[in-house]
């Protein structure tokens, strides 16, 4: 090659590098991975003098519903803190501690893309009530991927009930377990904490905080089986608190006492176990095989592949946009938005892929079936 064709080959090879180079940011801690949050999401419904209380779960039925399950409305000190922000944990509350006796309003609500509430679920707050001495609020919302009617379910963890409305909340269905009940048999719950479904029509409980197993019911909410007792042994639980399950219909169960995930095929054997993951909150299973489980504690978002090797994660423990005091639940929408719920922070977030974020570092829509 001619020396001067390669001299000047250089210079502008040198010059490319030298713009791209510039154009990178200084800095920066990758707080929100792959993702950049939505400020002013949700925007502010609440009652005056309220604000939003535990944000238990989260659920992205379309990225124009995007449905919140709350523990209630709490009410503000007076006067406020200097410097609140609006959500309580901002207040400097002692972390897990809930503000006194919050007001069971508005604990099932939609927000649309921009965080505008659409509608408010209020003719179900009665649900929520808590027994004297303690809490109430909603636990779990989620709709099934193999439902064509879309109904919600939500479970109420310390009423000892799963509820099934239908998809517009006009009418409640169907309810497994019996009010205010605990119990470890066919028709009891000891503090249910989330539902996943499988494509052949099961549904699986983690049940939960006292029972320590998973229950398998049919379609039409008849009890099947149930498998597992507490301890520290394969096929053993310590407050289960979340499930997912593949399209090959292997169960997932986050083992969050135990600091791990387990897994099961349909019918409760036992297939693996996954250690070292210190507080999994929430699970999700999308349909390239990968697992994304939210940990309460450091806040992160963690993706692994169908073995348990870690292949990614992003985020940090705050109280400030982007991050999360407890990690507590999320969903994506078909537009690949994430959403997050933070129940001690009192909030939820929504976050959108940020231009030219690799895709293989985004959680994967799931998609549900057509029908309605």
């Amino acid at each position: 090659m001619d020396k001067r064709v390669w001299g000047c080959s250089f210079v502008v090879a040198a010059a490319l590098l030298s713009a791209t180079a510039s154009l990178q940011v200084k800095g920066g801690e990758e707080e929100t991975g792959p993702y950049e949050v939505v400020a002013n999401w949700p925007q502010p419904f609440v009652r005056t003098g309220y604000v939003m209380g535990s944000i238990a779960g989260i659920f992205a039925e379309t990225p124009n519903r995007i449905f919140v399950a709350m523990r209630g409305e709490a009410k503000l000190p007076s006067p406020l803190p200097s410097g609140f922000s609006g959500f309580w944990g901002s207040l400097g509350l002692p972390r897990g501690t809930m503000p006194p006796s919050p007001d069971m309003h508005n604990c099932i609500f939609a927000v649309d893309s921009a965080g505008v509430l659409l509608e408010s679920w209020t003719q179900w707050d009665h649900l929520f009530e808590p027994d004297p001495g303690g809490f109430g609020g909603p636990h779990t919302i989620k709709i099934s991927p193999h439902d064509p009617d879309r109904h919600v379910w939500v479970i109420n963890e310390m009423a000892q009930q799963i509820y099934k409305f239908t998809n517009d909340g006009k009418r409640l269905v169907m309810t497994l377990g019996e009010r205010g009940v605990e119990g470890s048999d066919e028709k009891h719950f000891g503090r249910p904490q989330d539902i996943a479904w499988s494509p052949d029509g099961f549904m699986f409980v983690v049940d939960g905080f006292t029972n320590s197993r998973i229950v398998k019911f049919d379609k039409t909410g008849a009890f099947v089986k149930s498998w597992g007792t507490k301890g520290d042994g394969p096929g053993q639980f310590r407050s289960p608190h979340a499930i997912a399950v593949d399209h090959n219909g292997r169960i997932y169960v986050a083992d969050r006492g135990n600091s791990r995930i387990q897994i099961f095929d349909s019918n409760g054997m036992y297939l693996d176990m996954w250690p070292n993951v210190r507080f999994p909150d929430a699970i999700l299973v999308t349909a390239d095989e990968r697992v994304w489980v939210s940990d309460g504690t450091t806040g992160k978002l963690l993706q692994y592949d169908a073995t348990g090797k870690l292949l990614s994660s992003w985020g940090v423990n705050g109280t400030f946009p982007g991050a999360h005091w407890e990690f507590h639940a999320f969903s994506v929408d078909s537009e690949g938005n994430l959403y997050t719920a933070d129940s001690f922070a009192g909030r939820a977030q929504r976050f959108r892929p940020k231009p030219g974020a690799p895709r293989e570092q985004l959680v994967r829509p799931v998609t549900l079936i057509s029908g309605r």
